[in-house]
């Protein structure tokens, strides 16, 4: 792969990641069905790569990468239902965006459990989240769906922020391709009770939409990302995939005419800055930008 081709395939991964809120709102089933079946078809996704695509050998696993895979499956789950029920409840910008808080939840809490001292641009890296999670909502009124919604997608940020740093603990020893394949199984086992009995009651156009979003939005997404990183700088890396919230905003508007007010762009436009300036700042390994790719 040539470092063109390479960020080419940066970006179709990034436009995939994008459309998770988007094939979330399609598909017509409770947030616990799509969840369940994304996890499922992404493992059948990341197995198919890493039997016939990755090159990357397998790591014998000891308690407590176990443990650690256990904990940050758990995490995923949340994180993935909190985002659906975001999605379906406020729809899919401000989901999106309320999710792309988690570079601030990232930085307080690695300040808080690695006893790391905050910079100067971390603290502005928060504060310009903030600003622009005031800036998205309309009105903080927890009797609007926005409010509510915006509440969702900001917990789904911090638990994406707990796993991350899950991830980070053990990418030096598991591979990311692994590590998401035992995640997801996770996630799988822990939404079977509560989806099993609304299985039958989703249709097959909704079972097209969760296949494509555990396929192409995590199998295939994750899957890029890896292999564009044996080329691609992990900070280019780490940029690009600042992008995905462009790309599932711009999506929605197209599909479900999710017209974004002037204060809602302004808000969305800090936080991606913020998320970007965090990305070109941080000294992030190609093994914690896979790891947080697996994530999401």
């Amino acid at each position: 792969m040539t470092p063109r081709t390479a960020l080419g395939a940066l970006h179709i991964g990034a436009l995939m990641f994008g459309l998770t809120g988007v094939f979330g709102k399609l598909a017509a089933a409770s947030p616990a069905v799509i969840v369940f079946g994304r996890a499922a078809f992404a493992v059948l996704a990341l197995a198919f790569f890493a039997r016939f695509a990755s090159n990357t050998r397998w790591q014998k696993l000891e308690a407590v990468d176990w443990r650690r895979l256990l904990l940050s499956g758990l995490l995923l789950a949340g994180h993935w239902v909190s985002f659906f029920i975001a999605v379906k409840v406020a729809g899919v910008a401000i989901a999106t965006l309320g999710f792309a808080s988690f570079p601030a939840f990232t930085v307080i809490l690695e300040g808080l459990i690695f006893r790391e001292r905050i910079r100067a641009n971390e603290i502005l890296l928060v504060v310009l989240v903030s600003v622009g999670l005031v800036l998205v909502t309309p009105a903080f009124d927890l009797g609007t769906g926005a409010t509510v919604g915006l509440l969702w997608a900001v917990g789904s940020g911090l638990l994406f922020a707990l796993l991350s740093l899950t991830n980070r603990a053990s990418s030096g020893r598991i591979p990311a391709v692994q590590a998401a394949l035992c995640q997801n199984v996770v996630v799988a086992l822990c939404l079977l009770p509560v989806a099993a009995p609304q299985l039958s009651e989703v249709h097959a156009l909704d079972w097209l939409w969760i296949g494509l979003l555990g396929v192409f939005c995590t199998g295939v997404a994750h899957s890029l990302f890896v292999a564009s990183l044996a080329v691609i700088k992990a900070r280019t890396a780490a940029v690009v995939f600042a992008m995905e919230p462009i790309y599932g905003i711009t999506v929605a508007w197209l599909l479900f005419d999710e017209n974004p007010t002037p204060r809602m762009l302004l808000g969305g436009a800090l936080i991606i800055v913020a998320i970007v300036v965090s990305s070109r700042l941080s000294g992030s390994s190609k093994k914690t930008v896979a790891a947080e790719a697996a994530s999401h």
